[in-house]
């Protein structure tokens, strides 16, 4: 089941912890996932070990004897970490390294990995180094953990400041200048949003869980170009992208962070400013891979991360992604039934896709409304603004005017009805 060739990535053993009755993903589904993460950032999984538990113990997290034969099997293996998939308190951490004597590591701190990676724009980067110095604050044990790469240096200590508090300070202090920072970023964002408002554009944000198929789809429908790999997180960095449906609805696509079961709190609160692309969308179009075991699971775990958002109520679609590898049609016709608004697609082979775009205009219709209008020669910027947005029905000259029926969003009718009635 597990590599066993030496090469230049990390050799790793997993430890999937089965808290009974915690939620409904089974240990061997975690373990599973754990392994996906682990590849994801370059590690090589070269063993694991399931751990069963009523609950955890404050000092190991598993038991003592559980953590000695973890211990044996990593020397068996030549492994260079143990990976946990659950987070463990600093004081766990420093014991189980003492008696498994690698590196372990837990959950948290693989997915932050994973995210350093693969941020690339100055927003994703400011977000991940967010949360990487979230996560470490609270972990800072008597060793004290020298961050000179985060500021500081000769002359910045009090006089007989301990150098634990010396690290705890430049933390703080960096962590306000990073709040700062994506202050502005998110204000520049927000701009952006107000921008496209005014224009009137409905947004759609494509969501679902990690590696579900969001960057395929965006490439499938637009230009994105985005990175595209079989991996957890492949991509951070939000893009958006006009697209204009089958209605002649003109939308705007924007892709999200992937969701993750139990994705941490500090880590969500860290993509806030991503994040608010979910909050602020006229509708969300939810991806979900069909050819996982867990779709029920990871359905689950994207909703969770919506009503953190407070955007669980939104009006959706849902895609049932990577129809192209379910041989089994029942299953299909099941996911069709139980998941409302949805369409069986294949982002990769383009299966489906038309039907997909079809379900977004009917679901994007209640956006849209009538509208009779006369507009004068002196605002044809309306009549442009209405042709560019709408869809017209009928056009006629009628004394000086043009006279227009035609379906237009809610915003732009608005905007029209504004103009008008003020040039009265």
């Amino acid at each position: 089941m597990w590599e066993t060739g030496r090469d230049k990535k990390e050799r790793s053993v997993l430890v999937a912890v089965d808290i009974k009755g915690r939620d409904s993903w089974t240990a061997e589904d975690s373990s599973r996932e754990l392994g996906e993460l682990a590849s994801s950032s370059g590690a090589r999984v070269v063993g694991g070990i399931i751990c069963r538990r009523a609950e955890p113990t404050p000092s190991y997290f598993i038991g003592k004897g559980k953590a000695e034969e973890i211990a044996r099997l990593a020397l068996s293996l030549d492994a260079d970490a143990v990976i946990f998939n659950e987070d463990l308190s600093s004081t766990q951490q420093r014991n189980l390294e003492e008696i498994i004597d690698v590196k372990t590591i837990d959950r948290t701190q693989l997915i932050l990995d994973i995210f350093a990676q693969r941020a690339k724009s100055m927003e994703g980067k400011i977000q991940v180094e967010l949360a990487q110095l979230g996560y470490l604050l609270p972990r800072l044990t008597g060793k004290g953990i020298i961050l000179s790469r985060l500021g500081g240096g000769i002359g910045t200590r009090g006089p007989g400041e301990k150098k634990l508090e010396v690290d705890r300070r430049r933390i703080r202090e960096r962590i306000g200048r990073l709040k700062k920072d994506l202050q502005d970023l998110s204000q520049r964002r927000q701009s952006l949003r107000e921008h496209r408002r005014r224009g009137a554009l409905a947004t759609v944000a494509v969501i679902g869980y990690t590696n579900a198929g969001k960057s395929t789809l965006i490439n499938r429908l637009t230009d994105a170009r985005q990175s595209v790999r079989d991996s957890l997180f492949s991509t951070l960095d939000s893009v958006a992208r006009r697209f204009t449906l089958p209605g002649k609805q003109k939308v705007l696509f924007s892709d999200t962070v992937g969701f993750l079961h139990r994705l941490p709190h500090h880590l969500i609160e860290a993509f806030k400013a991503t994040l608010e692309e979910v909050k602020e969308a006229d509708i969300l179009l939810h991806i979900l891979d069909i050819s996982s075991a867990c779709v029920y699971e990871q359905n689950e775990a994207v909703y969770e991360v919506l009503k953190e958002l407070e955007a669980d109520k939104k009006p959706m679609v849902v895609a049932l992604n990577k129809l192209d590898l379910v041989e089994d049609q029942f299953r299909v016709k099941r996911y069709l039934k139980d998941f409302k608004n949805s369409v069986a697609i294949s982002a990769l082979k383009g299966i489906n896709i038309e039907q997909l775009l079809e379900q977004l205009s009917l679901r994007l219709d209640d956006l849209m409304a009538e509208i009779e209008v006369s507009i004068p020669q002196a605002q044809m910027h309306l009549l442009s603004l209405i042709y560019r947005e709408g869809e017209v029905f009928k056009k006629e000259y009628r004394k000086g005017k043009i006279y227009l029926q035609a379906r237009v969003p809610h915003k732009i009718k608005a905007k029209v009805e504004h103009h008008l009635q003020k040039n009265i």
